[in-house]
């Protein structure tokens, strides 16, 4: 078993959101997952501009807070206690219109 714990992991330098990497396909030969963390401040958004788009299948878990969502080109509200799915290859963005931090749980999977 390998652990690790959330606050002890150094946040990735992005400018608006703390985005944490708990683990890497590194993590585990022959691995096909990517896990982490971001917390959203009010105001915050990703990417900044425009839509992001990967090639892993995306699943988030809202612990805290609510994101605007845009994937595929619909727009959603996502919510605590709420879990996502955006599939490999759909652009997609999100949003904090909130007054308070949005944290979520991320897996990207191959």
């Amino acid at each position: 078993m390998k652990l690790v714990i959330n606050k002890d992991v150094i946040a990735a330098n992005r400018c608006d959101v703390i985005m944490k990497t708990l683990f890497g396909v590194d993590a585990v030969e022959d691995a096909r997952v990517t896990m982490g963390t971001v917390v959203f401040p009010p105001g915050a958004r990703v990417p900044a501009e425009g839509a992001g788009v990967h090639a892993e299948h995306e699943y988030s878990f809202v612990i805290s807070g609510s994101l605007l969502t845009v994937s595929g080109g619909k727009e959603c509200r996502i919510s605590e206690g709420q879990a996502s799915l955006i599939p490999a290859g759909e652009e997609h963005w999100a949003f904090n219109d909130g007054t308070e931090n949005c944290e979520l749980i991320w897996v990207l999977v191959k």
